[in-house]
């Protein structure tokens, strides 16, 4: 990665701004049910702290509030983070403002997290006064929320122009892994492409047909390229208005010697609620859809897998998330554990499967950013990390 980061800065005695991604699942009662992102942030949290910063303010966003919402507040990721960092985190009630300022001047402690960046609209405008008031509370900019990196917004752009800015160590490491599937693949490069729509994925796979020797597809996107090729899909999901791009995306990659690998049998069912009418065809009757790769498919695809030196995971290949409905996508997880290749999940949906599935401290990273690693993954620039300093 050419941008400098948090190794490269010294911290002492300096207020430093810290982007990160705490956009955490809650429950009801708002407690946080998955604290991932905010473990993920500890290393470049504690790496600042101990290289002597007199004070450090973490900003994020949580949920698309439209305003001010009491149930959108910080406070329950400030209780999470100040168990796990096992220091005083103090949420202040705004984020920008003089009584923040004032706040952070007069207190003892050390770390302090921001309210909800989005109770602004000014945040998601990228608005240029709004990020100049973030900046103003710190002399250096660090960020590690990769997962905004693709917006252009006040805390992710605006107000690393104000700063020295520099990266985490969860944005380099994010950088590095799929710098090295996006423009270095070691071969066999084998991508696996899931997840409900063909129409998200489209810039990835026209990309990934310059470099990948074979695209496996599996999920709802799968039933699109079948339909595509004249197969019986009954009345699975599909994208009508794609297939024309589902069979363009065919003919490239006949005439780019790239083998594109598809389901060659689906467990379906009549409806998505009605796991009782579950079965396991090779053709998909009328009035039945399919929510699953089959066990042929599985294997079809471990097959495929074998080979491979740089392997990239993009969307879930069934409904994981209902049990009855996870084994293709449970199987293929857990068998990228035993290969030697690297193993890259871009986030989102793949990422929970990687979670639920307890495989993701066994594959090489499982990316934090859903949209921005397709972006990244795409060759577009991300504004977050282009306006980061150069080497």
């Amino acid at each position: 990665m050419n941008k400098l980061t948090v190794k490269d800065v010294d911290f002492k005695g300096k207020k430093v701004f810290i982007r990160v991604d705490f956009n955490v699942p809650q429950d009801a009662a708002g407690a946080v049910t998955d604290d991932t992102r905010i473990k993920s942030a500890l290393p470049t949290i504690k790496y600042v702290l101990d290289k002597g910063a007199q004070k450090i303010i973490l900003a994020s966003h949580l949920g698309r509030p439209k305003g001010v919402d009491p149930k959108l507040k910080m406070d329950p990721v400030a209780a999470v983070l100040s168990k796990l960092l096992n220091k005083k985190v103090v949420k202040l009630d705004d984020c920008v403002g003089e009584a923040v300022k004032k706040e952070i001047a007069a207190s003892k402690e050390q770390v302090f997290l921001l309210e909800n960046l989005r109770f602004h609209p000014e945040e998601e405008k990228g608005d240029e006064a709004f990020a100049k008031q973030l900046a103003s509370l710190a002399d250096i900019y660090v960020d590690d929320a990769f997962g905004t990196a693709h917006r252009p917004h006040a805390s992710v752009y605006g107000a690393a122009k104000c700063l020295k800015a520099v990266s985490g160590f969860l944005m380099e490491k994010e950088i590095d892994f799929l710098g090295k599937v996006t423009y270095n693949p070691q071969k066999p490069f084998v991508a696996i492409l899931g997840g409900a729509k063909v129409s998200d994925k489209i810039g990835v796979v026209e990309n990934l047909l310059e470099k990948c020797d074979k695209i496996i597809i599996g999920g709802a996107m799968a039933y699109t390229f079948l339909k595509a090729k004249g197969e019986a899909v009954g009345a699975s999901r599909v994208e009508a208005d794609k297939l024309s791009v589902a069979q363009d995306i065919l003919a490239k990659a006949t005439k780019k010697n790239v083998k594109i690998i598809l389901p060659c049998d689906h467990v379906v069912v009549k409806g998505i609620e009605d796991p009782g009418s579950k079965k396991v065809v090779s053709k998909i009757p009328d009035g039945f859809m399919g929510v699953d790769v089959g066990p042929q498919t599985v294997k079809l695809f471990i097959e495929e897998l074998k080979t491979a030196k740089t392997v990239l995971w993009n969307g879930p290949l069934g409904i994981f998330e209902k049990d009855d409905y996870a084994q293709g996508t449970k199987a293929v997880a857990e068998f990228l554990t035993t290969i030697k290749a690297v193993v890259v999940v871009g986030g989102g949906d793949t990422a929970s499967a990687a979670n639920k599935f307890k495989v993701s401290d066994k594959l090489s990273h499982v990316s934090t950013g859903g949209g921005a690693s397709l972006e990244f993954m795409e060759g577009k620039g991300l504004p977050g990390v282009d306006v980061l300093a150069d080497k």
